[in-house]
């Protein structure tokens, strides 16, 4: 039997939707819970009927952390943990401003940047 007819897993469909550019997070159609991480139950309840939903891309800084490393060794980097708008939370980097200059309650919106030379959620500030 082909290996070709299985089911990748949500984590391997994710990083394919990343590869397309497009953002994509988890939807239970019964309850309609938004979920982040990739999963195959809704935490909690259990629920298995979870569709793949385009992420509105709006977010909010819950906390933020700069990490420091020398410039030839890429420099500073902020780790940020992002409250989406449909409810998840997330760990992700705010990019476009100073690693250091990124605060809690900061409106961002997210991107398709890359992490280790793969695609990866990055966020920036929000205009406006």
């Amino acid at each position: 039997m082909s290996d070709d007819t299985r089911d990748p897993g949500p984590e391997a469909r994710f990083r394919a939707y990343l590869a397309e550019g497009r953002f994509m997070i988890q939807r239970s159609a019964s309850t309609g819970m938004h979920v982040f991480y990739p999963r195959v139950a809704v935490p909690g309840s259990g629920e298995t009927d979870l569709d793949w939903v385009e992420a509105s891309g709006r977010g909010t800084v819950h906390a933020t952390t700069c990490n420091r490393r020398r410039p030839e060794q890429g420099g500073d980097y902020n780790v940020a943990l992002i409250d989406l708008a449909e409810g998840p939370r997330m760990m992700a980097r705010v990019e476009g401003i100073a690693p250091d200059a990124v605060r809690i309650g900061m409106a961002v919106e997210a991107r398709i940047g890359e992490a280790d030379g793969a695609p990866a959620v990055v966020f920036v500030p929000a205009e406006g």
